[in-house]
Order: C-alpha cells, then sequence, then structure tokens
C-alpha cells in the first residue's frame, strides 16, 4: 500500500474543517450533524472519522486553530521593542485570521463572522467548548498584557491602567466587530483600524474634568 504523505493528510485535514465550519455557520451546532459534514466536504464516513470522532472534537478544532493563529501573532508582537501600536497591530492580526478564511463564503457573503457569533451562542449549553475559549483566550489577553507593559515601558501609553484592562478591551473591540459583521454585512479592518486610530488621538488634555465628571453623573443619574 502506497504510503500517504503528510501533505495530503494535512490537505483533507483542512478540507474537513472547512466543511465543518461552513455548516456551522449555516445552520448552527446544534442543527448541523455529521451527516451534514460529510455532504459539505463531499467524503465517505470512514475518511472524516479518521481525523475526528464528532462535532465536538471538529469545532473544538476550528477555535483552537483560530485562537492559535491570534495568540501567536500577538505574542510575537509582544517581543517586538517597542511593539506596532495598537491600532495597527489588531488590525494587522484580524486581516490574516479572515484572508486565511476567505474562502468560507455563504451566500456570496463571508462565513466567519457567522461561525464566530455560532461558536459564542454555544458557550451556555457547552461546557467543553467554554474550556477551549476560555484557555484560548485566556493566553491573547495574556499576550495583549505583556504587549501593554511594553507600551508602558516605553511611554507610549500612560502607566496606571492595569494591563489586563486594556487587553480584555481591545478583545472586545475585535469580537464586536466581528459579530457587526453578522449584522451589518461585511467591512474591511480598517474601519476598525481607523476607529481605533481616532480614540488614541484623543489626549486626556482634551477631555477635562468637569467633562467626565459630567458624563459619570449623567449616567448614575435615574431618569424621572
Amino acid at each position: 500500500m502506497a504510503r500517504v504523505s503528510q501533505a495530503h493528510l494535512d490537505a483533507r485535514r483542512r478540507q474537513i474543517l472547512d466543511a465543518a465550519a461552513l455548516c456551522f455557520a449555516r445552520n448552527g451546532f446544534h442543527a448541523t450533524s455529521m451527516q451534514d459534514v460529510l455532504k459539505e466536504a463531499d467524503l465517505s464516513a470512514g475518511a472524516v472519522y479518521r481525523y475526528f470522532s464528532g462535532k465536538e472534537e471538529l469545532i473544538a478544532a476550528i477555535v483552537g486553530e483560530v485562537l492559535g493563529e491570534v495568540r501567536g501573532a500577538f505574542e510575537e508582537a509582544s517581543r517586538q521593542s517597542p511593539p506596532p501600536p495598537p491600532d495597527s497591530l489588531v488590525a494587522a492580526v484580524l486581516g490574516r485570521v479572515l484572508a486565511l478564511r476567505a474562502n468560507l463564503v455563504l451566500d456570496g457573503v463571508p462565513a466567519f463572522p457567522r461561525l464566530v457569533v455560532q461558536v459564542w451562542s454555544e458557550i451556555p449549553r457547552n461546557d467543553e467548548l467554554a474550556a477551549v475559549l476560555r484557555e484560548g483566550y485566556g493566553g491573547v489577553r495574556a499576550a495583549w498584557a505583556r504587549i501593554v507593559e511594553a507600551y508602558q515601558e516605553t511611554g507610549a501609553m500612560r502607566p496606571d491602567i492595569e494591563p489586563d484592562h486594556v487587553a480584555r478591551t481591545m478583545i472586545a473591540s475585535v469580537l464586536g466587530f466581528i459579530a457587526q459583521q453578522s449584522l451589518f454585512g461585511p467591512a474591511p479592518v480598517d474601519v476598525l483600524r481607523d476607529g481605533l486610530r481616532a480614540l488614541m488621538s484623543m489626549s486626556s488634555g482634551q477631555v477635562d474634568t468637569a467633562a467626565e465628571d459630567g458624563a459619570v453623573n449623567l449616567v448614575e443619574t435615574p431618569s424621572n
């Protein structure tokens, strides 16, 4: 029997993951059956089950792969001195992730944003997936915190803010941007980059204490 090359095995695994991602984006995790994945991948059950035992392993592999790419990119940035500015860094990493999944299309629209929304909606029901996400995003948070510390060490960012607070905010901005695409349609990463750039352009001297206090009072004062 001829030996199957590693390149062939990797390509087959990629074929299965992409098919599963399309199915999950189209119908959600629970409404998707393994038969749906087999049909989308145009493979036999034996060919698919050689790699994955079921839907849980498929979704965990998809999520782990994406978060691994994101974490690796931010860890690489954290080793630069100084790291790229947040607006450029976020746009570059998100652009890379989206480009790698540009082949995932449903009805002419990128499927990746819909997949992200489906994954997050599954968290309350799927403890194993929640654990994968918790570990993956924990690594991303840690990498972002190191980037923030580097910003603070060089004086590029105020030092009195907890790095993890910035890390969680940056993750939230990316997730929110991706979720918006499911609602409003595709948008280039330049939109997120420019929005962050505009916010970063505001200096503390441009926002006086009175205005900040007024905003706090507005939020805290109950309406009549």
